[in-house]
């Protein structure tokens, strides 16, 4: 790689996060290093609080933030202590995470951490940059891809398994959902279905069928979502292995 680093550039970003700043910028201009609004970055800094106690903070990119564009009020300031005080946890679901990065930072305005904060505190390395670099994407995206990782770099990489859980939540929301979609179209479709049935027993004022209904229309939701989850529990076995 070609160092862009220039002092004279450099120079217009000043104070303590003036560098991350700067070398964050760097990094995002470089397509083949970060897509836009990909990737963040990172810088440990000692910060004195309202009692004049030194207290060591993580500077995080902020969502919603480019770091092809990004300034210093884009980095969220999150008191390292704590973050690695969640990182010592057994488990910590993702709503859990939010919540407690977003109450544990300096700065009322500060946008909200990136989901990678406690990735970033548990790095000893005081500047920490997360891209997603086309040579790397290339070996991990392919088939067996983290074999490949793992016979590139050995003990040079850790490899941290995870996965949004917003495919699976989606999913299993919209199974639910597909039934409200399914008894619509029977209105139209199939004089004979389940949703005309249930409008004949409305019609006829017969609640208990209506209810009989309605419970079974429940009944095959509540299966299909159950399929969801154990098709999740398959796919991301060793996050519910560390749930436990």
């Amino acid at each position: 790689m070609q160092s862009l680093w220039n002092d004279t550039d450099a120079a217009e970003f000043p104070g303590p996060l003036g560098p991350r700043v700067y070398t964050s910028r760097l990094l995002g201009r470089d397509k083949s290093l970060v897509l836009h609004g990909g990737g963040n970055t990172s810088v440990k800094l000692a910060d004195r609080n309202l009692f004049g106690e030194e207290e060591e903070i993580l500077y995080v990119k902020g969502s919603g933030w480019d770091l092809e564009t990004i300034e210093a009020a884009g980095f969220s300031p999150v008191r390292l202590a704590y973050i690695r005080r969640l990182a010592a946890l057994p488990a910590l679901s993702d709503p859990q995470m939010v919540n407690e990065l977003a109450t544990h930072m300096t700065r009322a305005g500060a946008p909200a951490p990136s989901i990678e904060t406690i990735l970033h505190g548990t790095l000893p390395a005081r500047y920490v940059d997360h891209t997603h670099a086309d040579a790397v994407l290339s070996v991990t995206n392919a088939p067996d891809g983290e074999k490949r990782i793992r016979e590139i770099f050995a003990d040079r990489v850790v490899i941290v398994p995870y996965v949004m859980p917003y495919a699976m939540s989606g999913i299993k929301q919209s199974i639910a959902l597909s039934m409200v979609g399914t008894l619509v179209a029977e209105f139209f479709l199939n004089p004979d279905g389940v949703a005309a049935v249930l409008l004949q027993g409305t019609t006829i004022v017969d609640s208990g069928w209506v209810l009989a209904v309605t419970i079974f229309i429940c009944a095959i939701a509540v299966v299909l979502v159950g399929i969801g989850e154990l098709i999740e529990r398959y796919l991301v076995r060793w996050r519910h292995t560390a749930v436990g």
